[in-house]
């Protein structure tokens, strides 16, 4: 069993952000999934992130920050791979703040324009997240503002671990829960909070097979730098920082698992969301689905998974649920019609 007391973050520090965010950022639908019940033999639900005012999870964790921010706060700056920069973009608006959100070239155009859309400056640096951050950096050095950090900030993993608490406080019977992996702030906050409420529960964090960051520095035993591909689980990509100093830990303490999937398992699992229940989902929201449908795990008991997001380049999505071929980079993920 996990020392919970060795951790950077208790439950203690969730339960503030939730009070933070009730009525702003909380109490999402966690609803069955039929199809995926017949299909796996166990209860499944579906924690809808993807209806928050910004479309992803990530607001969660850019409020709670934003509401501690240091006293004389004038603008804030961050780098993102797209939803992170929504969720600050918005936060930042409600406050009056300066938001100023650093992105690399392989963001989609449409999180590029949305972040725009909701009043933040946008800089593209470079063709990965660590570029990003560095220009990040600068602003913080030369212009004063203040850094909102996409998983690695005690106040984003403790905002984002909200969604734990909730899904247990929905459904107590919950025995494995299924969550996108990329710098980890997100399946640290959900592991603490959910192991907290239920030490029994299973959480394994899934992500794709190229440029998985958590996944190999978890392998190193210490955070590694990886290249970053283009993806249809765009927002799961970017590294986790070789300072990182709290999600890293955390995922290595509160993972009982790390799966990834393949961009093929991932076309798949957004056809049948669409198609079975209805969501339109980004690729990183759907990584839980494709891991089983994949057989890459088995059920024993009540599961639920968190969509992430409702972002996506949307040409991209419709020529995945029509089965079209989708080009990524020098890759090509060959279209398939949908069937069960």
């Amino acid at each position: 069993m996990t020392d919970r007391s060795a951790l950077p973050l208790t439950l203690d520090d969730i339960q503030t952000a939730a009070d933070v965010l009730r009525g702003l950022s909380d109490a999402t639908p966690l609803v069955p999934s039929p199809y995926m019940e017949r299909q796996f033999g166990q209860p499944f639900w579906l924690k809808l992130e993807n209806m928050q005012p910004i479309g992803a999870f990530k607001l969660r964790g850019a409020l709670n920050a934003m509401a501690n921010l240091p006293e004389g706060t004038t603008g804030v700056t961050c780098c993102s791979t797209g939803n992170h920069g929504r969720g600050v973009a918005y936060a930042a608006a409600k406050k009056g703040l300066r938001a100023v959100v650093c992105m690399s070239e392989l963001v989609p155009q449409a999180k590029v324009d949305g972040i725009r859309a909701l009043g933040a400056e946008v800089r593209i640096t470079g063709r990965s997240q660590d570029e990003a951050q560095a220009e990040s950096a600068r602003l913080v050095r030369q212009e004063g503002l203040v850094d909102i950090p996409p998983f690695d900030d005690p106040f984003v993993i403790a905002g984002q671990g909200t969604i734990g608490l909730e899904i247990l406080q929905q459904q107590p019977e919950i025995e494995t829960l299924l969550v996108p992996l990329s710098g980890g702030g997100l399946a640290a906050g959900v592991a603490l909070a959910a192991k907290a409420l239920k030490p029994s529960v299973r959480v394994v964090g899934i992500s794709m097979d190229r440029g998985a960051a958590m996944y190999e520095s978890l392998k190193a035993g210490h955070p590694t730098a990886v290249p970053e591909y283009a993806s249809l689980a765009d927002s799961l990509g970017g590294g986790i920082g070789v300072t990182n100093r709290l999600s890293f830990p955390m995922c290595r303490a509160l993972l009982d698992d790390v799966v990834l999937v393949s961009e093929q398992e991932i076309y798949r699992a957004m056809q049948t969301l669409y198609y079975e229940d209805r969501i339109v989902a980004e690729g990183g929201s759907v990584v839980g689905i494709a891991a089983l449908q994949a057989g890459k795990l088995t059920l024993d008991g009540p599961t639920a998974t968190v969509i992430t997001g409702r972002n996506p380049d949307m040409e991209v999505f419709t020529r995945i649920v029509s089965g079209q071929d989708v080009v990524l980079g020098e890759t090509t993920v060959r279209g398939m019609p949908y069937a069960v």
